[in-house]
């Protein structure tokens, strides 16, 4: 039986990497797993509660009310994709937006909330044969990943792709509002406390401005072979 390999993608907002994550696990038969998607869901759960807008951060109230988020991810029949439930809701669409997106640094600032995900993403991975993305899975969710990539793209092109990509449901958003998320997303995402997004010194750098999908994972999948020979 071939060995199944635990892989690790990390990279900036709005890079590809989920992209890649998602065409590699159905390609390879792995599981996926989207764990921006988990952060985005506890930023949801606090945006609903009042625990947190642009204006304010109520750590103390966030912090209490982790044991009563329960996220897992369920494949869509239509989409075949996989959903995010938060407490057996599908919550897929609503954590899909900039306002979400606006919020969800803050959230994965906190030490208590990464430490909660970080426990769950690693039961989910630990007998390999998955793909993870974020910003601190080859460094701190799966450090001894067999293989891991740090997928980037220039500011221009990722401000294009989201801008795109939240246009059919937000259609008065604006590339400035895009852009600016995009770098205030990748500061803090970079420059806060605990586990920081960084490229590790084992990780694959690949820079997608000039690829499309299929060469990205035409490249991607090549590394994967010649760790599985």
């Amino acid at each position: 039986m071939q060995k199944k390999l635990t892989i690790a993608i990390d990279g900036f907002s709005s890079c590809g990497k989920s992209t890649l994550a998602k065409a590699l696990a159905n390609k390879l038969d792995y599981v996926f797993i989207d764990t921006g998607a988990m952060y985005r869901a506890v930023a949801y759960y606090c945006l609903q509660k009042g625990f947190i807008s642009n204006q304010h951060l109520n750590k103390e109230e966030i912090v209490n009310s982790l044991n009563e988020i329960e996220i897992h991810f369920e494949k869509n029949d239509v989409t075949r994709k996989l959903d995010v439930f938060l407490n057996d809701l599908n919550i897929e669409s609503k954590i899909r937006t900039l306002e979400i997106s606006e919020l969800v640094s803050k959230i994965a600032s906190i030490k208590e909330v990464r430490q909660k995900l970080v426990a769950e993403q690693q039961k989910m991975g630990i007998k390999g044969g998955v793909v993870m993305d974020g910003r601190d899975i080859g460094s701190v969710v799966f450090p001894s990943a067999e293989l891991k990539f740090f997928v980037t793209a220039s500011p221009e092109i990722r401000t294009e792709r989201r801008f795109l990509e939240l246009k059919p449901t937000e259609p008065e958003i604006t590339k400035e509002e895009v852009k600016k998320n995009l770098v205030e997303r990748d500061h803090l995402d970079s420059t806060r406390a605990e586990s920081p997004l960084i490229q590790v010194d084992d990780a694959i750098l690949i820079d997608n401005s000039n690829l499309n999908q299929e060469e990205q994972l035409e490249l991607a999948l090549k590394y994967v072979q010649e760790r599985l020979i």
